[in-house]
């Protein structure tokens, strides 16, 4: 395989491997911590961040306010003191080696409060900032406050091309690579437009390199581009490496840094990394962002599918096809649904699916009593995880609503990513596993046929880029 030359990120050379950022508890300054001084850019997590008592025990991110945006308040306030709590402890271990670069969900709720907030309060100790998940035009401003490095992820040279256009060029000198994030094949929430097909997949290397012809229009061909997404081993991607074409190159490993000693995921969820099969991670459009993203399929995704196929239109009035009533809620108002509709609600009902809950497609889904009330407390219960929610309608601008019905064919991500990667003493973790959300990259299938894991061997993190170094 071809070597691999370091490249100079934020005034360092340093290999041209970084680990992906995963938010709520995954990417922690332990984890980037150790792959900084294994020579990369290692990546904390800003979304939700743990933070620590005097014992150095997680803080429990537990919330009092009254109204919603009175707990986002909280979940921002938890978030600036995680952030600060892994900055310092990244920046420990590293030992000075590497970069460590803080990753950021620009739809997150208070995004930039607590991108802020970290760098206020971990002066020196963040290399980079690196900013997804929507259209961060504001992250070159926040560079420029701090004089820190920038790395917007994209998923295309169109949005690249509209970032800088609005408001890249003003920083150029802080633009320390662009992340391309493919759009079908990275962990978590992902980037695929509305002209994209989900189910088909297109070669990177050509998106890419469109990437690299809008960069060049701009003088940026020596800015390095990171991919992102479907990167395993080395010696798959040869052809990318030192490619003139393409320019320079660097890679970015969101799913394997999973499955190391160092990694925070309970055992459990490194257990089931080592028995997934290929498919057995796919892209779904569940999430209450909008995104698409991908997770691993199991009980909790299954249920968000099945809910969703249970699920008729109706309207307020009778007429056009709506010729069928049905009495909705616990006061029985109603409502018209298809005639043709009627015996698939029956048979639903008489398998426990008694509640009709309204969507804002004006549709209704149909669960158990158990599932209306948990949606129902759930969607009670929103802290403002996201700038906007369609799971409970929130928005964090006035007037804190998005004006549509509340969705219940989605879920509390916030709740579901706490309680994945908090498994509370004495809980059956496996159970804990198949019942949330558990995010990875399609290529997570590969833990099981790498002879480097055979026999279920975890590596440490060092052990893994040393892995990676060879190629495989």
């Amino acid at each position: 395989m071809k070597s691999i030359d370091t490249l100079r990120f934020g005034g360092q050379d340093v290999l041209p491997l970084i680990e992906g950022g995963k938010g709520v508890s995954v990417s922690t300054g332990v984890s980037a911590g150790h792959w900084a001084a294994a020579g990369g850019i290692g990546t904390i997590s800003a979304v939700n961040a743990d933070s620590y008592d005097q014992d150095g025990n997680p803080v429990p991110q537990i919330y009092h306010g009254r109204t919603r945006r009175e707990r986002q308040q909280e979940l921002i306030r938890y978030a600036i003191d995680g952030g600060i709590a892994q900055a310092k402890i990244a920046h420990d271990i590293s030992g000075g080696k590497g970069r460590i670069n803080v990753n950021i969900l620009w739809e997150m709720g208070g995004a930039e409060e607590v991108i802020i907030g970290i760098l206020e309060g971990a002066p020196g100790l963040v290399h980079g900032v690196t900013c997804g998940a929507g259209m961060p035009y504001r992250l070159s401003d926040i560079a420029v406050r701090f004089g820190i490095p920038y790395y917007p992820i994209v998923s295309s040279g169109r949005a690249f091309n509209a970032l800088w256009r609005r408001a890249y060029s003003k920083a150029p000198e802080l633009l320390g690579g662009v992340v391309y994030e493919d759009p079908w094949r990275a962990g978590g929430h992902n980037g695929l437009s509305n002209t994209e097909n989900p189910l088909s997949p297109e070669d990177p290397y050509p998106r890419v390199l469109e990437l690299r012809r809008v960069m060049r229009n701009y003088g940026l061909g020596e800015t390095p581009i990171i991919m992102a997404g479907g990167v395993w081993h080395l010696e798959e991607w040869q052809d990318w490496i030192g490619n003139p074409e393409l320019g320079p190159i660097a890679f970015q490993f969101g799913t394997r840094p999973l499955l190391t000693q160092e990694s925070p995921i309970p055992n459990a969820w490194k257990r089931r990394l080592l028995t997934l099969k290929k498919g057995d991670v796919y892209l779904n459009r569940f999430s209450p962002t909008g995104f698409y993203s991908s997770a691993v399929k199991n009980s909790f995704l299954n249920d968000l599918r099945d809910r969703s196929e249970r699920q008729v239109p109706y309207s307020q009035e009778s007429g056009d096809g709506y010729e069928a009533s049905y009495g909705v809620g616990a006061r029985k108002r109603e409502v018209f649904v298809p005639a043709a509709d009627r015996p698939r609600i029956a048979e639903w009902e008489a398998a426990g699916f008694t509640e009709a809950l309204r969507t804002p497609d004006d549709t209704l889904v149909f669960v158990t009593p158990e599932s209306a009330r948990e949606i129902l407390a759930d969607q009670t219960a929103c802290m403002g995880c996201l700038s906007q929610c369609r799971f409970s309608n929130w928005m964090q601008k006035e007037p804190y609503t998005t004006g549509q019905k509340a969705d219940p064919r989605s879920f509390c991500i916030q709740k579901t990513l706490q309680t994945i990667s908090h498994i509370p003493p004495g809980a059956d973790d496996d159970v804990i596993m198949d019942h949330n959300l558990m995010f990875g990259g399609t290529n997570a299938w590969r833990f099981g046929t790498d002879p480097f894991y055979a026999n279920g061997f975890v590596p440490t993190v060092g052990q893994l880029v040393e892995r990676i170094l060879t190629g495989r």
